[in-house]
């Protein structure tokens, strides 16, 4: 408990979040999502903690309580963003925490930063992908990017998902940040037949779904299985399932629900990632937990697939991935590699782990007089 002898409120922000609450709802979400869906699960069960979680309006009710996270709706995303704007701050004098979160970088984080700066609460930010880091988000976002900046700059906490990104954003931004995997529930290994190849991800173009096509394509001797849910506002999605269902040994499923991709998982031999920037994939961490090996056309993060045997990486090169994907298929590499992942997942992503430094971190924050910005290195 605080020194009050109260529950520390906390209360995250991601607007696209509750179809992961409520699977009767099939719309779109990401890994930004998943993390803080996880997370914010785990801290309900303790009584130190009151969680809230704000989302977008999905037709629920005004407040909900799942899983014992009070869900408070907000904007619609048919409305003019000034409306939504308004919903959102509404349902943060609501939700009347102690620390907000945000994950991802958008108008929501900036709206965050500056409510909390206004009513001098605690603000944690934490990246999604290493483009929030490496200056790449900066550069293509001239205006939202200085937003971006100055809210990262009033976190009283920035977190990151790899040492990677922790220098990139200190170069770049020169703010320090605290490295903090993303963190998943372990569940018991399944023992069941391994025959497929996996891909799982949005539409969206940094993750390079057409390329596990042209890979299908090239590869007709194996069964290849692509969930791949439509990324918002992509206007080439049906071209590229119409595409994929040409494809004899390629199985193309635009949804699943979140608690049944795990079948899947356990029934991959290999997992397939084609992005070309990621920060921390929680794909990955789910092929690691099902011990299924990782394929890597561009992405290692912290060179974790190499340094904890957990799969390989191609650098980006199409002959060599070809000539890693035929490798791992054709032996019994994939099995290690897999249980290596494993290994990996219990040592590095384990929530009931994560989440123990995540409450240290909370309670330093609230018991800090007065929280204020993020320092950046030269002041320190």
């Amino acid at each position: 408990m605080t020194p009050a002898n109260r529950p520390i409120k906390i209360c995250f922000i991601s607007p696209k979040a509750y179809p992961l609450f409520n699977a009767d709802v099939k719309e779109v979400f990401g890994g930004a999502e998943v993390d803080l869906y996880f997370l914010s699960r785990e801290l309900a069960r303790d009584k130190d903690f009151e969680v809230s979680f704000i989302t977008a309006d999905y037709g629920q009710e005004k407040t909900e309580m799942i899983e014992d996270v009070r869900i408070i709706k907000s904007l619609d995303f048919k409305e003019n963003p000034l409306t939504g704007a308004i919903k959102v701050w509404r349902a943060m004098r609501a939700a009347d925490a102690e620390i907000y979160f945000r994950e991802a970088p958008s108008s929501a984080g900036f709206l965050l930063a500056l409510f909390c700066k206004l009513n001098r609460r605690i603000f944690v930010y934490r990246t999604a992908s290493k483009g929030e880091c490496d200056g790449w988000y900066l550069k293509q976002h001239p205006l939202g990017g200085r937003a971006f900046l100055w809210s990262l700059r009033k976190a009283a906490l920035v977190v990151v998902q790899n040492e990677t990104d922790k220098a990139e954003i200190s170069r770049t931004t020169g703010i320090s940040a605290v490295v903090i995997p993303n963190a998943h529930p372990l569940p018991a290994l399944s023992q069941g037949q391994r025959d497929i190849v996996l891909w799982v991800g949005r539409s969206t173009p940094l993750k390079r779904p057409g390329l596990f096509i042209d890979l299908a394509e090239q590869m007709p001797d194996e069964n290849f299985t692509m969930i791949c849910q439509r990324a918002t506002g992509d206007n080439d999605f049906q071209a590229l399932a119409q595409r994929a269902e040409k494809v004899k040994n390629l199985k193309f499923i635009n949804r699943v629900p979140f608690h049944e991709t795990a079948s899947h998982y356990q029934r991959a031999k290999l997992f397939v990632n084609t992005s070309d920037s990621e920060g921390f994939p929680n794909t990955f961490v789910e092929a690691c937990k099902h011990a299924a090996a990782i394929l890597s056309l561009s992405i290692n993060p912290d060179g974790f697939l190499t340094t904890y045997k957990c799969g390989l990486c191609a650098d980006d090169d199409w002959r060599k991935f070809l000539e890693q994907f035929e490798f791992l298929t054709a032996s019994q590499e994939a099995r290690d590699y897999g249980r290596n992942g494993r290994r990996y997942a219990e040592e590095k992503h384990d929530i009931e782990k994560i989440v123990k430094r995540y409450k240290e971190l909370f309670s330093a924050l609230t018991a800090r007089s007065g929280a204020g910005d993020n320092q950046t290195e030269e002041s320190n």
